[in-house]
């Protein structure tokens, strides 16, 4: 009798002793989750896309897949374009977009330009953007972006600097027929700059997180425009990110590339082939801003000498758990 009491008493200890075990560690795994939960970044997530990708623009030349229903993203960007020929083209670009359901976004831009002394409105844009499935339901999860451009300004330069050899040709013609000499500033001031015409254009975005180290995107364009010279452009840009600074992933760095091919109704068959290559870093300074910085390179006799871009950005919107953005060492575990 005395031998079940001690056996009773023990086997209640043990029990006893296992719930308080139990708790203990159910308590620890609670801790850890919460810290994991903290450790993230409180911005939203698109359809179970990382937060980077669900920013509207993945870099200053690449967009990429979409935003969350009822986020709101707003940014300004900067380009400065140094030619090889004349003064440089300064671009300022305000941009809102604002994700729907069902994988679907709209947007909004304004551009103004300043450039050789003078600045103008140059156009406003009507955006809509749809991903053909959730993240990581398709390879390289395919997104479709449709705009429509409204020209508001002038042409103030023209998409090709005026050639030297061009210049000689026309001025040894003069003088053979004995026409007056050819003054190439007097030509240009006499005509006034035509206004900027509107255009359409599309992409097809495509985005992967490989490895969960290294973020990359890229965009195929096709633009048109619907008046004036009927200008014709279509190329790709793309950007590889990887986190540098892994706590909240607060530093990313990589490489950025573009390449255009332009023609107008009188060169269809002698296209402009520009491609600039550089780097690029992405900085957060809190959970939903990030400030992009991409100096980029001339590499063909076409491309600028250096394009330079620069661009802020916040993110307005749910965020929680499901938005975490955790260290890329700990996604989708």
């Amino acid at each position: 009798m005395q031998f079940s009491r001690v056996t009773g008493a023990v086997v209640l200890l043990a029990l006893i002793f296992g719930a308080l075990v139990s708790i203990k560690v159910s308590r620890a795994q609670s801790a850890v989750e919460e810290q994991i939960v903290v450790t993230g970044e409180e911005v939203p997530s698109a359809y179970g896309a990382p937060p980077g990708f669900s920013r509207s623009r993945f870099s200053p030349t690449t967009t990429a897949y979409v935003l969350p229903p009822g986020a709101v993203y707003a940014g300004i960007i900067y380009e400065g374009d140094a030619f090889r020929n004349g003064p440089p083209d300064h671009l300022f670009t305000e941009e809102v977009e604002v994700g729907l359901p069902h994988r679907f976004g709209v947007a909004f831009e304004l551009s103004q330009e300043r450039f050789n002394g003078d600045f103008q409105n140059k156009s406003f844009s009507v955006e809509a953007r749809y991903a053909l499935a959730d993240w990581n339901k398709i390879p390289l999860n395919p997104t479709l972006f449709a705009e429509y451009k409204f020209g508001t300004g002038r042409i103030l330069h023209g998409e090709r600097p005026p050639e030297e050899e061009m210049a000689n040709e026309e001025m040894a013609r003069r003088q053979h027929l004995n026409l007056e000499p050819f003054d190439e500033e007097a030509e240009m001031e006499a005509e006034a700059n035509p206004k900027m015409p509107d255009a359409y254009e599309f992409r097809l975005l495509l985005a992967e997180d490989f490895g969960e180290r290294v973020e990359w995107a890229m965009n195929w364009f096709f633009e048109q425009e619907v008046g004036f010279d009927r200008g014709r452009e279509w190329g790709f840009a793309q950007s590889a990110l990887i986190p540098i600074w892994l706590e909240h992933e607060r530093l990313k760095g990589g490489v950025e590339m573009a390449y255009r091919n332009f023609t107008d109704k009188d060169t269809r068959g002698d296209p402009l082939n520009s491609f600039v290559i550089g780097p690029t870093i992405a900085w957060k300074p809190s959970a939903n801003t990030r400030v992009d910085v991409s100096p980029l390179f001339g590499c063909t006799d076409d491309s600028p000498r250096a394009q330079v871009f620069v661009v802020f950005s916040i993110v307005f919107g749910p965020g929680g758990e499901t938005g975490a953005e955790a260290p890329a060492s700990t996604r989708n575990r």
